[in-house]
């Protein structure tokens, strides 16, 4: 954890920056952290990697069930849906070889992929489709797994090969929900991990490590490597001496600081988080509650500095609740709050806190990202008067004291798309009676909006009606928006194959040691 002293002295070093810094999308970063090697190195079929994580995977391993974008981010490789996301976005068959969708928007029909093999051995059916999609949609149960799953009405194998879904309305963006598991009829998760990617589960022990071994049977291209470890290592610091000693043989989510510290024997790939890190705040919590308080904190704060300071200027300073890789979809309200002091404490004043007030930030301390940004934005926003004190928990405790319970005041983490490339999926948690709205944040502007975004029968209208939606997240200040955070993966010299996606994910089937 950086200390006071250095955030104050990268603060004025500041000041004396002449040189603009790239962001991380392509062209040089600014730093001296060594590039991915150009030069041409053929794939070795085999080895086993070791990767370094800094957090344990969440309490379900249950792919319908599962919270954490830590967790999505390795079971990625294991399950696969009826269709899954490429490394631009696209959504492409998977389980299933091919789809329609109906003019009218409410019929999904896919075909499925023939001899697709599951982790058990055994070939796919459209049992087991028609099982997973009615699990998900809980209709075997009081609510659905996944909330979006509401929407359909039925499904139904039509022959051998044939699934059909009906949603009980038109449904633009159901599609791409459809990434969801496929996994076999009358199972569950939690007597075994059992699914369709091109790497098998083996095995875990918590807060130790998580086992995968390559699928030789998967029915797409074969995995390089035999076997994946997952190390967890929660600390920081000693997350990048693994990496230096040889503990382990790849790390993503790294600091630019961290990254440097690396040198010449290892490579670094750069790309984005597909997060939108942010001080979320809990709108119900005292002063948090009067929006003025909250467009203060966001009047309080210069975020490119925060880039600056944290990452050396790389990543997209954001205004709202999505990140441009969305792009049609996205609005950049990147502007929308500028750095002003006395704005700031004119609006505490009205509000009736011409002094300021208290505030605790509740950061998961494996995450140095999120502590760093924290510290920056702690010091910032003294200058309003607003006295913040840093908190670090273990990311358990995160999971259950503020995720779950929202007994918190402020945090600063990043949100992804739920590995569903869609609009919704980032905007959802906003709606005032969703479960996954741990900012608490109410507004019947907003619920009418995203509602009627939901109802479009047309894409320019439903584009607009989420532009509209972004536009008040910021309007009403749900949260004090930083960054998609530049994605910074350390690895040997030796390893090649590493693919960035638009969504929060870590693709181990293309990586290789080279020869």
């Amino acid at each position: 954890m950086k200390s006071l002293k250095r955030i104050l002295t990268l603060l004025l070093a500041l000041v004396m920056l002449t040189a603009a810094l790239c962001g991380c999308k392509g062209g040089n970063s600014g730093t001296d952290t060594p590039k991915e090697s150009t030069a041409p190195a053929g794939p070795v079929q085999g080895g086993e990697l070791t990767v370094g994580i800094a957090q344990d995977l969440d309490d379900s391993l249950d792919p319908h069930k599962m919270t954490a974008a830590g967790t999505r981010e390795i079971l990625f490789n294991v399950f696969e849906g009826l269709v899954k996301p490429d490394e631009n976005g696209n959504l492409i068959p998977a389980v299933a070889s091919a789809y329609t969708i109906a003019d009218t928007g409410d019929t999904f029909t896919f075909t499925l992929r023939d001899g697709v093999k599951f982790h058990n051995g055994k070939t796919v059916t459209v049992g087991d489709v028609v099982y997973s999609i009615n699990r998900v949609a809980g209709k075997d149960s009081d609510k659905p797994l996944i909330a979006q799953f509401s929407a359909v009405q039925s499904v139904e194998a039509t022959d051998d090969h044939t699934v059909v879904i009906k949603t009980a309305e038109p449904y633009l963006e159901f599609l791409s929900y459809l990434t969801a598991a496929i996994i076999p009829e009358g199972s569950d998760p939690a007597d075994g991990l059992v699914g369709t990617g091109p790497f098998r589960f083996v095995s875990r022990k918590a807060q130790e490590n998580i086992v995968l071994e390559r699928f030789a049977d998967y029915w797409g291209t074969p995995a390089y490597l035999d076997k994946v470890t997952f190390k967890i290592i929660e600390n920081a610091n000693v997350l990048v001496m693994s990496l230096k000693s040889g503990a382990i043989d790849l790390c993503a989510h790294l600091t630019s600081t961290q990254a440097a510290e690396l040198g010449k024997d290892y490579k670094v790939a750069e790309g984005s988080m597909n997060l939108v890190q942010a001080m979320y705040l809990n709108n119900a919590y005292g002063p948090l509650a009067d929006v003025r308080v909250r467009q203060a904190l966001c009047y309080g704060v210069d975020r490119q500095k925060i880039l600056d300071l944290v990452n050396d200027g790389m990543g997209s300073v954001l205004g709202s609740s999505m990140y441009p890789a969305f792009g049609k979809y996205y609005n950049d309200l990147s502007g929308f709050y500028t750095q002003d002091v006395e704005k700031a404490k004119a609006l505490l004043a009205e509000a009736g806190y011409p002094d300021g007030f208290e505030l605790t930030i509740t950061v998961p301390g494996n995450y140095q990202i999120h502590v760093d940004t924290a510290q920056v934005i702690a010091e910032q926003l003294k200058a309003i008067g607003v006295k913040c004190t840093i908190q670090t928990v273990e990311w358990s405790a995160w999971l259950e004291n503020v995720y779950k319970n929202r007994d918190y005041q402020a945090t600063v983490v990043g949100f992804d798309t739920s590995a569903a490339m869609t609009a919704q999926s980032l905007l959802a948690r906003f709606q005032s009676e969703s479960g996954k709205n741990v900012c608490n944040f109410t507004s019947p502007e907003y619920d009418a909006a995203y509602a009627k975004a939901l109802a479009e029968t047309t894409e320019d209208a439903q584009i607009q009606d989420y532009k509209d939606c972004q536009r008040i997240l910021a309007e009403q200040a749900a949260a004090v928006y930083v960054q998609d955070p530049c994605d910074l993966v350390g690895m040997r010299q030796d390893l090649d194959g590493y693919t960035f996606y638009p969504i929060y994910v870590m693709d181990l089937s293309r990586v290789y040691f080279t020869a």
